[in-house]
């Protein structure tokens, strides 16, 4: 087992930023040897769920953590030439409370503090610091940059400020080695006193965007894709070629790098042995559904499928349809899906009821009686000759999907009416992430490496 643990780490999801596929990521880790990982991404945690599941996968313990963004002043601020620039800073998981805790901050971030990043200010990491240990930051953090700026008094006054929302063994001064960046070992200097005169212990970290040495270009020219610069360009924002050691370095190169500071490795597992996150996975979590008195859940919907089917098919149901029907319904209700399908039949047949079109459905969930007689879908599976278990096989530990089409121009009518009904905090909008695809991968390296468009739109068209 490695004596240090990397609590500073970037993947894919630190957009356009961090260079190490989440795979790729997972495996280094357990190549040399850790045991435990922090996934620290970019003000947001995109990759928090495929990053813990692959790491529990691969017998590692994966550390849930966000590199956050911190307004120079309230998140509500966003004067021009005066707030751009934010302050990082790291907080880790330890609990399910430290969990819930970071993900509203990411979210208040994204949805009150965002400003070219998203932001958090003191007075939510106050209210939501529970079950979080906080790391000080790279250079870019608050501390670091009052201490360049010479002002140590304000640095000091910044640290106790975090140690009393942390509480003791919670906060740690983040010390770096990277050293073709000319200010670290001066400010690394400034850092430890500071942790001297205020007993705030130190921690060990490596700003991981890469996984080799060999990647350190690749990378250069990711950050020219981001930035629209070229690697012909002097002076450009973010280059860090000239310090190319942002890559998972070795238990062995951690300790030798930080020999006069073993406190500082130390901490690192003192702090691993701190973060116990578990996520519950695979669980339903829905909001109840309210049904008439004299109802439960199961014999409701039983109400409303068979009035459905008797208003398609007529009053007297044939034996291979009432068949159909009771077979779908023991295995929803035996499943424990009979909210869900309430639910998404209620909000379809209200925007119905209101004049938005709906599609008639789209994949296996069309292969449903119960979707059909429900009105969710609009199309009969006798007439199509569709299967049922396509769609809801018994054997199929994984929940049905039913896609559904709402017109663009009315669609969030549809969203605001289910947000109203449920609750806000019931309702979540998903995200799809784009992928650089070979075409325009070769067109931005080219024009990141600075050839002229032509050669770069040249090779593209090559590409099959």
């Amino acid at each position: 087992m490695a004596d240090f643990v990397h609590l500073h780490t970037h993947s894919e999801f630190s957009l356009l930023d961090g260079l190490a596929r989440m795979e790729d990521l997972v495996a280094r880790t357990k190549e040399l040897g850790f045991d435990s990982i922090a996934l620290t991404d970019h003000g947001a945690m995109y990759g928090t769920i495929k990053f813990y599941k692959q790491a529990k996968a691969a017998g590692i313990k994966p550390i849930i953590g966000v590199e956050t963004y911190m307004s120079a002043r309230s998140r509500f601020d966003k004067q021009a030439g005066v707030d751009r620039d934010q302050y990082h800073l790291v907080l880790l998981v330890k609990n399910q409370q430290g969990y819930k805790n970071l993900l509203k901050l990411v979210t208040l971030a994204h949805l009150e503090g965002f400003y070219y990043k998203p932001r958090i200010d003191m007075e939510i990491l106050r209210k939501y610091s529970e079950g979080l240990i906080c790391l000080s930051g790279c250079l870019a953090g608050e501390i670091p940059q009052l201490l360049k700026d010479g002002q140590e008094q304000a640095a000091e006054k910044k640290a106790q400020e975090f140690l009393r929302i942390f509480g003791e063994n919670h906060f740690y001064i983040e010390l770096q080695k990277h050293p073709a960046i000319k200010e670290q070992e001066r400010i690394n200097t400034k850092l430890i006193a500071l942790s001297r005169k205020l007993g705030i212990p130190l921690v060990a970290t490596n700003d991981i965007h890469y996984l080799t040495p060999d990647d350190a270009q690749a990378h250069d020219v990711l950050l020219c894709v981001q930035t629209q610069h070229t690697v012909l360009e002097r002076n450009r924002p973010l280059t860090l070629l000239d310090s190319p050691d942002f890559y998972m370095r070795t238990d062995e190169e951690m300790k030798e790098l930080f020999m006069e500071y073993p406190e500082a490795i130390v901490n690192t597992r003192k702090i691993a042995e701190m973060c116990n996150l578990e996520i519950p996975l695979g669980n339903w979590i829905l909001p109840p559904f309210e049904v008439p008195i004299g109802f439960t859940l199961d014999t409701y919907l039983k109400k409303l499928v068979h009035e459905g089917a008797e208003r398609l098919y007529g009053n007297q149901l044939s034996a291979t349809i009432k068949d159909r029907v009771e077979y779908e319904l023991s295995i929803i209700s035996k499943k424990g899906y009979g909210t869900y399908f309430l639910i998404v039949s209620d909000f379809v047949n209200w925007a119905k009821e209101h004049g938005i079109l709906v599609g008639p459905g789209r994949g296996s969930a069309a292969g449903s009686v119960v979707s059909y007689t429900l009105g969710i879908t609009g199309v009969d599976p006798f007439y199509f000759s569709l299967p049922f278990e396509r769609f809801l096989n018994p054997e199929r530990p994984s929940p049905p999907d039913i896609d559904l089409d709402f017109a663009d121009d009315r669609r969030d009518e549809v969203i605001a009416y289910v947000t109203q009904k449920y609750g806000d905090d019931k309702v979540a909008q998903i995200g799809t992430f784009g992928k650089m695809m070979a075409r325009g991968v070769v067109r931005d390296v080219a024009r990141a490496l600075g050839h002229p468009y032509g050669l770069g739109d040249r090779i593209a068209k090559l590409i099959p």
